[in-house]
Formats: structure tokens, C-alpha cells, sequence
């Protein structure tokens, strides 16, 4: 039934209707006496049909008759624009008549011929927003399916350099802050709440790297059996790489003392160049990790290691199913136990672990919050830019939240390998299309060249021999 048939029905149509749903008793006073034409017809409400004039009485009939005319309502997507409340909307209809609704409003497969009238004292400050909602609302109803995101492996590859080079950027900064430790005679460890009432462990700096390498594993695994793989690492690189230059920043501009009097620390340890470089290259070998034969002083504000696992916890409860709750509980128990270990080994004092914590979960919430809401970003998206270029970058082209979805890698090794050859083989054909464009477009402006110098010839040849 179409819509615009419903509307250009008489109060004789709408007593034919009300007849064949079986209110022949009703009708000839509904549709006759009240006039009650097609129009008027979408706009009745179960409230209308029990308060006078109208005023059944039989609760079935009313009961019966608003059903009929909500389906009318739904399927001509009237109901949500006439009525100022959704109070006489079932739960049957409610998600369906929201859709159809939206639909409408944003000029979709349903026309309406009716508006929805603005608030005058609405601010103009909320007009871009309203047009990017529009905007990305229009793609929610479009046939996008999320399974089908871009892979995007260069970009991978890219987060990939970038946490490689931030790496080795604070390899080198451990090395240079270490040559600044403060003398430990001349500066003694610091007043700290948790270190002052807690004994050193010293076994608790290797558990504390055990648990790290288990919450490791487990993203590993993770990462191994999600079916969008490509997409998490990309993220992760990306975080981490920035956390960790965040971190050469605090760790350069002030050099805390030693938190615990066990540690030998001294200053000048590294002269030449040669040497800070060789120490680099073994302290990036070794992760910064003590079970690689690793140590360092000075790299204090803030902790690395906190870093690390909070940072995994928050991905392996991201992006695994919630009814795997044993999962996540067991990443935040290995990551509260990590924390505990890394204060009872007197590493670090405790402002550097609550502002490592503080810092990575509210990267990743921040980093999350914006890549699930695309008219966030939309919204302000010069700013975006500005401020979070590798998101603005490497986000370009996920849409919404990343299902959680898994597969069995390499199920069929030919198969990948021929999407693996067909993926470069396009991104390929891709740059030689863009160098023989280029090329050709050098060529056009040679002969455009060529060719003016060639009228400006013709032009002074004819003065020289007029002379």
C-alpha cells in the first residue's frame, strides 16, 4: 500500500478500510460523522480513539483499531512526525518506526511532504554538526558492511616503522638520561607513600616482566585468529609509538632520583659517542626488559613497563567478545598484579606508575572514542588533524567500530598467496598509473612549451623584417 494512496483517501475509503478490518459497527460514526479522511487517519493515536469525540468505549476496539492504524502509520513512516511524543508507540514498531523515521528525514527511499519544523532559539554553532550527523547517518543506512574494511597493509607497514624509529629514539633516551642520574649520596630517594610502607621484593621485577610477557602472548594470540588483524596492529603500533615518544619527553626534561637505595646507579658512564650508540642498540635488543640483561636508571617519569601491560589489557578486552569475561578479568588481574610487582621492586616510585596508567588508558579511550564515532570526528575535523594526525591518517577509512570476528589464518595457503599477489600487484599498478600520469602531464607542459615558444618566434620574425 503506498503511502500517498493512504493520504488521498475520503471519508468513504476510510469506512470501506474500517470495514474490512472488522469495525463495521464503528465505522460509518469514525469515518462520516467525524470526518475522518486518510490525512486525519495517520494522525490518530490511541488517545484519540479513547477520549472524546471520539470515544469508544470497548477496549478491544481500541485496542484492535490503533494496532491497524500504527501499522498504517509505520509503513507510510508518519507516525514519529505527527505525534510530539512516543508514549502510544509498541515495542513491535518502536526500532522499525526510528529507521523508517531517520529515513525520511534525510531525504532517503521514503518521501515525506511534511517537515520538521526547527527550533528558533537553537544555536548556529550546532548547524556543522548537524550536517556531518546527517552526513554519516546517511552512510549507516547505506549498504557499508563492516566486515568489509580496507586492509590497508602499507599503512601497517608504516605504524610498523613508526614504533620501530620511537623505539630507538628511547633506547637512546635512556642512555642520555642515565648519564644525568643524580648523584644517589647527594640526592636520596624521594618521600613516597607506597615505597615507604612496602619492603623491597627482589624477585618482584621479574614477575612484574613475566606478567608482561604473558598479557603478550595473549594479544599475540589475538592477533593471530582475528579476522581484521591487520587493523588492531595498526592501532597498537600507533599508540604505543606515541606513548613511548611521549615518554622520551618526560624521562629528557627532569631527571628524578633513584626510588630505591638497592639500585647502583651512577652518572658518566657513557663518554663517546660510539658508546652511547652501542649501549642504544643493546638496550633496544633487549626491549628495556631485566630478563634480557638489561638495566637502566633514570628512565623514571614515567614507567614503561605500566605502560606495556595496561596498554595490552586495554586491547585484549577491546577486541575479544564480552562473553569471554574470563579473558578480561584475567588481563586486569595480571595487569593490577603487574603494577603491584613493579612498586614492590622499588623501580619506580608511584607517581611514575599512576601517570604511565593514567596516560595509556586515556590514549586508547580517546583514540577508541573517536574511531567509533565517525560524526565526532567529522565534526571537528580540521582539529583532528592538527592534533591527532597519525588517527586522521590511519583511520581514514574504518568506518565505526571494528567487529570482533574470528578465522583460521591461512586455511588455504594458495588462496592467500594469491590475494597477498593480487593486493601489491593493485597497489602497484596504482603508483605506475600515478608516474605515467605524471609524465604524460610533464610532456603536456613540454610541448605547451614548445609551442609558445615557437608562436613567439613567428611574432618577432615578422618586426625584424618589417625593421
Amino acid at each position: 500500500m503506498e503511502c500517498e494512496d493512504v493520504e488521498s483517501w475520503t471519508c468513504e475509503d476510510v469506512r470501506v478500510w474500517l470495514d474490512k478490518q472488522g469495525f463495521e459497527e464503528n465505522s460509518y460514526h469514525l469515518a462520516v460523522e467525524h470526518r475522518i479522511d486518510g490525512h486525519v487517519l495517520l494522525m490518530l493515536t490511541e488517545k484519540d480513539l479513547r477520549q472524546p469525540p471520539l470515544g469508544l468505549q470497548r477496549l478491544g476496539d481500541i485496542k484492535r483499531l490503533a494496532h491497524h492504524i500504527q501499522k498504517l502509520q509505520v509503513s507510510c513512516c508518519r507516525y514519529p512526525l505527527y505525534s510530539a511524543s512516543k508514549e502510544n508507540i509498541p515495542t513491535l514498531y518502536e526500532e522499525d518506526i526510528s529507521l523508517r523515521s531517520r529515513t525520511a528525514r534525510l531525504g532517503g527511499a521514503v518521501n515525506s511532504r511534511y517537515s520538521i519544523r526547527r527550533d528558533s532559539t537553537e544555536s548556529e554553532d550546532v548547524e556543522p554538526f548537524r550536517q556531518n550527523s546527517v552526513h554519516f547517518s546517511r552512510q549507516e543506512t547505506s549498504s557499508f558492511n563492516l566486515d568489509d574494511i580496507p586492509l590497508e597493509l602499507w599503512k601497517t607497514v608504516l605504524s610498523f616503522i613508526y614504533v620501530f624509529a620511537v623505539f630507538m629514539l628511547t633506547a637512546f633516551v635512556m642512555v642520555v638520561v642515565h648519564d644525568r642520574v643524580p648523584e644517589m649520596d647527594k640526592y636520596p630517594p624521594l618521600p613516597d607513600l607506597f615505597l615507604d610502607n612496602m619492603p623491597h621484593v627482589p624477585w618482584a621485577f621479574d614477575a612484574c616482566e613475566i606478567v608482561g610477557l604473558t598479557l603478550g602472548a595473549m594479544w599475540f594470540i589475538l592477533l593471530f585468529f582475528h579476522k581484521h588483524r591487520f587493523v588492531l596492529m595498526r592501532r597498537f603500533f600507533s599508540l604505543m609509538g606515541t606513548i613511548f615518544l611521549l615518554r622520551c619527553v618526560t624521562m629528557l626534561i627532569t631527571s628524578l632520583s633513584v626510588p630505591g637505595k638497592h639500585l647502583q646507579c651512577s652518572g658518566k658512564r657513557y663518554g663517546d659517542w660510539y658508546t652511547c650508540l652501542q649501549r642504544t642498540f643493546e638496550i633496544w635488543q633487549g626491549m628495556g626488559m631485566s630478563l634480557q640483561g638489561v638495566r637502566s636508571c633514570g628512565d623514571y617519569m614515567f614507567s614503561g613497563h605500566t605502560s606495556v601491560i595496561t596498554m595490552l589489557t586495554f586491547f585484549i578486552t577491546e577486541y575479544t567478545p564480552r562473553k569471554y569475561y574470563y579473558v578480561h578479568i584475567m588481563s586486569w588481574c595480571l595487569n593490577l598484579f603487574g603494577i603491584f610487582f613493579l612498586l614492590a621492586a622499588h623501580e619506580h616510585y608511584s607517581i611514575d606508575v599512576f601517570v604511565a596508567f593514567y596516560l595509556s588508558s586515556r590514549l586508547f579511550m580517546y583514540y577508541h572514542t573517536l574511531a567509533h564515532n565517525r560524526a565526532l570526528q567529522a565534526a571537528d575535523a580540521k582539529r583532528t588533524r592538527i592534533w591527532f594526525p597519525l588517527f586522521a591518517f590511519f583511520e581514514s577509512k574504518c568506518e565505526g567500530r571494528v567487529p570482533n570476528t574470528f578465522e583460521v589464518p591461512l586455511r588455504n595457503p594458495v588462496q592467500s598467496f594469491k590475494d597477498l599477489v593480487s593486493y601489491v600487484s593493485s597497489i602497484l599498478s596504482g603508483w605506475n598509473s600515478a608516474v605515467v600520469d605524471v609524465g604524460q602531464g610533464d610532456e603536456r607542459n613540454e610541448k605547451n612549451t614548445d609551442v609558445k615558444n615557437h608562436d613567439e618566434d613567428c611574432t618577432v620574425k615578422p618586426k625584424m623584417k618589417v625593421k
